[in-house]
């Protein structure tokens, strides 16, 4: 069971992208891997920064 959210390291930056499953696109949570090339965009949320868009190169 995925926990319906996850955080993306981006080279450069301090800390990693806070991202919710819901955002992904044409990929399954559970199909993700570390080391993954992803493409999303960066909105400002009420929390800070999160990635929304999400798909697999």
């Amino acid at each position: 069971m995925d926990k319906g959210f996850g955080f993306i390291e981006i080279k450069g930056r301090d800390n990693d992208l806070f991202f919710h499953s819901n955002e992904l696109q044409n990929v399954d949570f559970n199909d993700l891997q570390t080391g993954d090339t992803l493409e999303f965009e960066i909105v400002d949320a009420p929390k800070g920064q999160s990635a929304v868009n999400v798909s697999k190169v």
